[in-house]
């Protein structure tokens, strides 16, 4: 395994009170850190800048203004990026921001001068932290509730990361988030069992999510399409919990953590594109 892309959901950043789980936060740097230390590249997509910058203005209600929602996001992201440089620079390891927007994936220019520097960084041993440009677009903020997931083109960090995840040539997509992975029915009912694997991602398994907690703009529907679009490029993804004691490392070495879902073929893959 090369270069992994780790996507860390707004419910792993913050705490249940709206506070920074610093702990648990630094935990996870540690293991981005071991693992760059093994020579594999890591690419985080980290949530919670606008849950931050709620924090710093002692909100406690998400704002319904787009404007103000941006706002947040902007005080947010300088919090959240000083938090990860803190704790990185600790480790002795460089990071670098990036922040994204849908015409990064869609403009031709834009996309080669995006994969450009991301190889850049990743070549001089530089952890890119990824989020999307919040105070710039409102793909992400604005959009309608009641649209379905699959004619969003950006829409969340789950979706960015998967892009990132396919464009970037990364080995494995890992979503972190405050779940340990799919389960067959709804969690908090009784006897519910997670899914150790999934060969397809199909209109079944689609069915199985459930949403989320309000916090996050995903869900388990959103992990699951943007799953979809990684496995159908050949490459695996992960689906675990970001609060299971050294999650990453586990999974680098192999262990049975979380619901992986498995690449689909190069033939299967370019059919499927086919049909749709």
């Amino acid at each position: 395994m090369r270069r992994i892309v780790v996507k860390l959901g707004t419910n792993v950043i913050m705490r249940q009170d709206g506070k920074v789980a610093l702990g648990l936060l630094c935990g996870l740097v540690e293991q981005v850190a071991a693992l760059r230390m093994q020579g594999i590249e890591v690419l985080m997509v980290s949530s919670g800048a606008v849950g931050l910058g709620m924090e710093r203005l002692a909100l406690t209600k998400r704002p319904t203004v787009v404007a103000q929602v941006q706002a947040c996001a902007a005080i947010g992201q300088s919090r959240l990026m000083s938090l990860y440089d803190d704790a990185f620079d600790r480790l002795g390891c460089p990071i670098a921001q990036v922040l994204l927007t849908e015409d990064d994936f869609r403009d031709p220019a834009r996309h080669a001068n995006l994969r450009a520097t991301l190889d850049a960084l990743l070549t001089l041993g530089v952890i890119p932290i990824v989020n999307e440009n919040d105070t710039v677009s409102t793909e992400e903020l604005d959009r309608a509730a009641n649209l379905p997931q699959r004619e969003r083109i950006f829409g969340d960090n789950d979706k960015l990361s998967a892009l990132l995840a396919k464009h970037i040539g990364a080995d494995l997509l890992v979503l972190l988030s405050d779940v340990d992975g799919l389960y067959d029915r709804n969690p908090s009912e009784p006897g519910a069992t997670m899914l150790q694997g999934v060969a397809e991602i199909d209109e079944k398994i689609l069915g199985l999510a459930h949403g989320g907690n309000g916090r996050g703009r995903g869900g388990m529907i959103s992990k699951l399409e943007s799953a979809r679009i990684v496995v159908r490029a050949g490459k695996p993804v992960i689906i675990a919990n970001g609060r299971t004691p050294q999650v990453l490392e586990r999974i680098v070495a192999g262990e049975a953590v979380g619901t992986r879902f498995a690449p689909v073929s190069v033939q299967s893959a370019a059919m499927a594109e086919s049909l749709r």
